[in-house]
């Protein structure tokens, strides 16, 4: 999964700047290069990385509990 982000990360700044480049060049298709590089950063990119970085976590850990709620409350009560 690693390997896979990084690489994922490489192609989408290389399709970047070839759709900038593009851009530049006046090309009609340039805005649809980046077009695409946005999608998967934002559809595949991003959550195969999230996923890659919680996996040894806990969500309880993060998670607002009645618990946690009241342990805030007593604390701001002093």
């Amino acid at each position: 999964m690693k390997y896979f982000v990084r690489l994922l990360l490489i192609l989408l700044i290389i399709t970047f700047a070839i759709g900038f480049y593009l851009k530049h060049m006046d090309k009609h298709y340039a805005d649809i290069v980046i077009g695409i590089a946005v999608m998967v950063f934002a559809f595949i990119l991003m959550p195969a990385f999230l996923i890659h970085r919680s996996k040894k976590r806990k969500l309880s850990d993060y998670a607002l509990t009645k618990d946690k709620v009241d342990k805030i409350i007593d604390n701001l009560k002093i």
